[in-house]
């Protein structure tokens, strides 16, 4: 499964370019479907897009689902999403070879559009189905180039008239297990291959708006410029000490800027905060922090300073009964939260989720630098098809 996936959406540069509903995504979802249809599960795509291949009655109740997301973030890694993806097509086969026999509908699944990379919107796919997203703030998501969600769903070959809630397939899910590589180095420091999340911390994402005044670079003396690069680099800092002081993640990892001319000073910057803490109150407190630098250095510099929260994801703490019957299966392995969003964590308000760990000896991630050990990996699928065997 590897060696057929790995090259597919794979950049100059090493990482991956896995945008939703770009020719890389459809080729990803084709892979999807192939390994589907070469185990005899039933394939189907829902109203939103998201990915399925069934073992049993699919429109059964309390199934047990599993799997994760294949789009990737800018020059991404190749295990974030897709490993959680192609473990979940292993666990099923390691279950057949040792004649489970299943009492509840089993499910892989691929959720479209988990890292947001296109649409500015992290989980779009999980969001919809669950119904935290709406119709109309979804067909109100547009890219880059001005394209909308449902024009590029529409190019991809999938119709968007029915995108929205679809609590009747969610209600019929009675456990959901995603499997990811480990976006830290916790388990490095360990002699143990996997873990079981505990939690995720609250995080979400923010627009900020630098208005200035463009001009020329070489003529405009220093005291007479309104430059919003100024404010944008001192708020920049600002978020790093903020962070640090309250134990929390701030992070500007985009950045536009207009007119854009090397000779120009920018009329407008615009950079998004991409914040998480341990729990809501501290990322609150953070960001508030942020905005309040960013407005006493927007004054100093005659630059206007807007705020707009794009995104809000609250603390998730997954299912006691699934995460404690998870660790109890695998022995003792680590109980670990984590920053990182996962659609387990959108689900987790509608039906019960859990999550698996697999170690990352770098600790790297959303980078080609991402790893994981083939025993490590090994060592994943055996714990996911361990734990699904005690619930399908």
């Amino acid at each position: 499964m590897w060696k057929d996936l790995r090259p597919l959406g794979r950049h100059s540069g090493g990482g991956y370019r896995r945008y939703a509903w770009t020719p890389a995504d459809r080729e990803c979802r084709e892979w999807f479907r192939a390994q589907a249809e070469s185990r005899g599960l039933d394939y189907e795509v829902d109203r939103n897009g998201n990915q399925w291949a069934w073992h049993g009655d699919s429109a059964g109740s309390d199934a047990v689902v599993t799997g994760s997301h294949l789009d990737s973030v800018p020059d991404g890694g190749a295990y974030d999403g897709p490993l959680g993806v192609i473990s979940a097509f292993a666990a099923y086969d390691e279950l057949r070879a040792r004649n489970v026999g299943f009492t509840r509908p089993f499910a892989v699944v691929n959720f479209a559009d988990e890292e947001g990379a296109r649409f500015g919107l992290a989980c779009v796919g999980s969001r919809l189905a669950s119904g935290t997203l709406s119709r109309e703030a979804a067909h109100a998501l547009r890219d880059a180039d001005g394209i909308t969600l449902p024009r590029a769903m529409e190019a991809a070959g999938h119709d968007p008239a029915a995108l929205g809630a679809d609590h009747e397939r969610i209600a019929r899910i009675g456990a959901f297990v995603e499997l990811h590589i480990e976006q830290g180095r916790a388990l490095a420091e360990t002699s143990h291959p996997v873990a079981v999340a505990s939690a995720i911390w609250p995080h979400g994402r923010w627009r900020f708006d630098f208005h200035g005044e463009a001009n020329h670079a070489g003529t405009t003396r220093l005291e007479d410029r309104r430059d919003p690069m100024l404010t944008y680099a001192n708020t920049v800092l600002a978020a790093r000490k903020k962070a640090r002081l309250a134990g929390a993640l701030a992070t500007f990892g985009k950045v536009a800027v207009e007119p854009n001319g090397v000779n120009a000073i920018p009329s407008l910057v615009s950079g998004w905060l991409d914040s998480r803490a341990p729990d809501e109150e501290t990322l609150a407190g953070v960001v508030a922090e942020i905005e309040r630098a960013a407005g006493e250095r927007g004054g100093r510099d005659g630059v206007a300073v807007r705020v707009t929260r794009e995104s809000a994801t609250p603390l998730v703490e997954f299912d006691h009964a699934l995460r404690d019957t998870l660790a109890a299966r695998l022995g003792g392995v680590p109980v670990l939260p984590t920053g990182a969003g996962h659609d387990a964590g959108i689900l987790s308000a509608s039906v019960p989720t859990a999550m698996l760990y697999v170690r990352n000896p770098t600790g790297v991630s959303h980078s080609p630098a991402e790893s994981a050990g083939e025993d490590d990996c090994a060592a994943g699928v055996t714990a996911l098809a361990d734990v699904l065997e005690g619930l399908v």
